[in-house]
């Protein structure tokens, strides 16, 4: 099977970039990382790729601030870069921007993102902030297909963390991380074997073999 090649999208430390890495590395996962492009220069995350010898990119937004639609011109050279990479998948791994239609036409279906809770609960920023003032007892993180609305599209895998007492943002964001960690290299597998076939809202996952 040829490994799928993955494009990967981040703005900050990298933790998920880093479990894709080394999931690849230990063979679990048949991906190979061609890309990986940030819109913060200083990002953490870029300058670990680029110690582990990947192609890291850093695409500035301020240069296109005087184009008469500048989200939509970055998500456009976005794509001319993914494509130059020959990127089958891209990966949202910590990406603070919302993409827009120009990104999501250009990788129909091939575009996934991890968020910090159990969608539709709780979408957008500072999800686990919202989890616990909200109370609830259970929260999580999802890996879903990116749509035009945000932390809306079709989910892949999921995977449940308990909220304890005295919980922190800190707190429940570490537990929740190690899940991040877990279940976005198993969807990006899951791609690879052509085994996700998305069916109105739902995903469905074939059986192996």
């Amino acid at each position: 099977m040829k490994p799928v090649n993955l494009g990967v999208l981040i703005s900050g430390r990298g933790s998920n970039l880093q479990a894709i890495h080394e999931a690849i590395g230990s063979r679990m996962l048949d991906a190979a990382i061609r890309v990986v492009i940030s819109n913060k220069e200083h990002a953490p995350g870029l300058e670990r790729a680029r110690g582990q010898g990947l192609n890291g990119i850093f695409l500035d937004p301020k240069r296109f601030a005087s184009a008469s639609h500048p989200r939509e011109e970055y998500d456009r050279a976005i794509v001319q870069l993914l494509r130059e990479a020959h990127v089958d998948l891209v990966v949202l791994a910590g990406y603070m921007r919302i993409v827009t239609p120009i990104l999501i036409h250009a990788y129909p279906w091939r575009i996934m993102n991890i968020h910090p809770s159990l969608l539709p609960a709780f979408p957008g920023l500072n999800a686990q902030q919202q989890a616990l003032e909200w109370g609830v007892k259970v929260s999580g993180c999802t890996v879903h297909f990116v749509t035009e609305g945000v932390d809306e599209g079709p989910i892949i895998r999921q995977a449940a963390v308990p909220v304890l007492e005295g919980d922190t943002v800190d707190s429940l964001s570490a537990r929740i991380l190690e899940q991040e960690h877990r279940i976005l290299p198993e969807a990006i597998q899951l791609f690879a074997e052509n085994r996700l076939r998305v069916e109105g809202r739902r995903v469905r996952v074939r059986e192996s073999g």
